[in-house]
């Protein structure tokens, strides 16, 4: 698993060390970027969101503490890197992930970083099974994952489904999402709802459809105005549910 991770230390020979280890020896760490202060520091770690941050903790400006400070709420993990040992027990405070001492180890430095990948794996698991889990849970509730973490929907309020090759456009009342399923995971996950696929391409909410123009397939007409093809493979199986 690749994970991204910025640097925070105010001595550029300690930053050009620490990217070179990393680029030989974790190479699933994507240096995003570094700074040499606290106040780069923190906007570093707003405009790219990283998964790790390497943080110095002797710095002009204030502290790399005084730095955590400024941002209670984080989601990133953090490996503190510095030539003193008398931090550790307030790093600890500060739910630092690891405490590395200069000049760093490059053993510790491997076991550091696949200690991250292992807390990022297991999150990436349990957001996945979020994700895929069937709706009973939260009857009438479904999850769209979301690069930043998933949203919840009511089923109502989808209106039709496109397949995009192994995505799926969700159209919803209040407007389209993108998500990386395929068509035929939601024509599962929604079986149990009045759903019915009209087309190859097409999976449409049944309460949606104001009116079925006739044809080979036809064509259904929904609320939202759209009109939707309508397979004629498909055809026997939309009209039985006006029957």
């Amino acid at each position: 698993m690749k994970i991204s991770a910025i640097i925070i230390e105010d001595e550029k020979i300690s930053r050009d060390i620490l990217k070179n280890y990393l680029k030989k020896y974790c190479p699933n760490v994507d240096c995003m970027g570094e700074a040499d202060n606290i106040q780069d520091g923190k906007e570093l770690i707003e405009s790219t969101q990283p998964d790790l941050v390497f943080l110095d903790v002797e710095m002009p400006y204030g502290t790399g503490f005084d730095l955590l400070e400024q941002l209670p709420e984080r989601s990133f993990e953090t490996i503190f890197v510095t030539a003193y040992d008398h931090y550790a027990i307030e790093a600890l405070n500060n739910r630092a992930s690891y405490y590395l001492l200069k000049p760093i180890s490059i053993d510790d430095l491997i076991k550091a970083v696949a200690s991250i990948v292992e807390v990022k794996e297991r999150e990436v698991a349990l957001e996945n099974t979020v994700l895929t889990a069937n709706t009973s849970f939260t009857k009438g509730k479904i999850t769209l994952p979301q690069q930043d973490g998933f949203e919840v929907i009511d089923v109502n309020d989808i209106v039709y489904c496109k397949a995009d090759d192994n995505y799926t456009e969700v159209h919803l009342t209040s407007g389209k999402r993108l998500v990386s399923k395929t068509l035929k995971y939601f024509e599962t996950l929604l079986q149990e709802y009045p759903f019915v696929r009209v087309h190859k391409s097409y999976l449409v909410n049944i309460n949606t459809i104001v009116k079925y123009r006739k044809g080979k397939g036809g064509s259904v007409l929904l609320e939202n105005g759209q009109e939707i093809m309508v397979s004629a493979t498909k055809k026997a199986n939309l009209l039985s549910y006006f029957k």
